[in-house]
């Protein structure tokens, strides 16, 4: 029986440490734990590279670099496809004949090569990328980021109609689902939500002292959530706040003071135990791509949610979340739940609600998806 299977991942997903990454690390935890043997190929660059637990859960772990910069740039391909090229990749893939799943749009570039025209080919889509692009660039200041991230959206606009080789499209987030089934009929397409560290949820019953907001800090979006929440939600509010994430900038620094703390890079433990301790954990949005990571987090080990409704869009666990909008609709919710214990029966619908979100039933559904049988 076929249960080998080949992964191309845009990162090193280990340390699981932002966004997708987190995703594709325990997409391979699962799909290792129901015995199927993985053939990882991995793009490095910023500094990553390959560590032991990759190699513990792989049969084999092939690495290329990422052609950053001038190299990696291409006439009509996106940047974050065509800086993901080395020759070696296909002569890996050719191998055997496994299966394929294309972790992100990044890493299609061979989808239609015709060396793989009759092997099984899925891909994993974690956002509508042209959507991703465009919104970041709503975001930031940089005029010259700006540029960038509208010429990389109208190039994915054009490349996300040109994945006609793929047998199967996986994604995270309905809204994507419909959006890939309309364009691409003739598919297969399933919804999958993003595989996370929680196999149980482990929130806790009572209360806490503090709300936390987490995220990775060197991100536009993330970085424009700590802000409103510092300047507009916390300001005049009295109640402790702690942001926690990755690189948070002088701007965000500067917000520091008897009430608001801020945590950079907080290692896994240190992370799990701020949000499981907080009695809120507070997550603004203002992008609507895509399934966010730190929601499940929050909603697998914390205890009271608030959030606004597009951090919600295309989840299905709005019974779980308090909502707001405004800032002065996040500070009265902040002050009912802050008095608010998290109870048993909150519990159970929290349990409830994330029973899609099971990761061993959803490495299931990918088993199945990608035409792998268990040993």
């Amino acid at each position: 029986m076929n249960n080998r299977l080949h992964i191309i991942s845009w990162d090193i997903p280990y340390p699981a440490d932002y966004g997708g990454v987190i995703d594709v690390y325990h997409t391979l935890r699962h799909l290792h734990a129901a015995g199927i043997q993985i053939v990882l190929h991995v793009f490095s660059y910023g500094g990553r590279s390959v560590q032991a637990p990759l190699e513990n859960l792989c049969a084999e772990v092939h690495t290329y670099p990422r052609k950053t910069g001038l190299s990696g740039l291409h006439t009509s391909l996106p940047y974050i496809v065509s800086s993901r090229h080395h020759k070696d990749l296909l002569k890996n893939l050719k191998k055997d004949e496994a299966p394929i799943l294309f972790e992100g749009i990044h890493t299609t570039l061979l989808l239609d090569h015709p060396d793989l025209k009759d092997r099984h080919k899925v891909i994993r889509i974690q956002n509508i990328e042209q959507d991703y692009y465009r919104q970041l660039a709503t975001h930031t200041k940089s005029f010259f980021k700006q540029l960038y991230y509208h010429w990389e959206s109208a190039r994915l606009y054009r490349y996300e109609r040109n994945l006609r080789a793929a047998q199967a499209f996986v994604t995270v987030a309905m809204q994507d689902h419909d959006f890939f089934k309309a364009l691409y009929p003739k598919a297969e397409h399933t919804c999958i939500p993003s595989f996370q560290p929680y196999d149980t949820v482990a929130s806790q019953i009572g209360k806490g002292e503090y709300v936390l907001y987490h995220g990775n800090l060197s991100v536009a979006e993330n970085i424009r959530a700590a802000l409103f929440l510092a300047r507009e939600v916390f300001q005049h509010l009295h109640v402790p706040l702690r942001i926690a994430g990755k690189n948070p900038p002088p701007e965000l620094l500067v917000c520091k003071n008897e009430y608001i703390q801020i945590i950079a890079n907080p290692d896994d433990e240190t992370l799990h135990q701020l949000i499981s301790n907080a009695q809120i954990n507070i997550l603004p949005g203002f992008q609507n791509t895509g399934l966010k990571l730190k929601l499940l987090h929050a909603l697998f080990a914390g205890r009271h949610c608030l959030c606004n409704e597009i951090m919600l869009t295309g989840t299905g666990l709005n019974a779980t979340v308090q909502t707001a909008e405004t800032a002065e609709d996040f500070r009265q919710k902040i002050k009912t739940f802050m008095d608010i214990p998290f109870d048993q029966a909150l519990l159970d619908l929290r349990k409830e609600s994330l029973v899609n979100y099971n990761n061993s039933l959803n490495a299931e559904r990918l088993i199945n998806t990608l035409h792998l049988h268990y040993p």
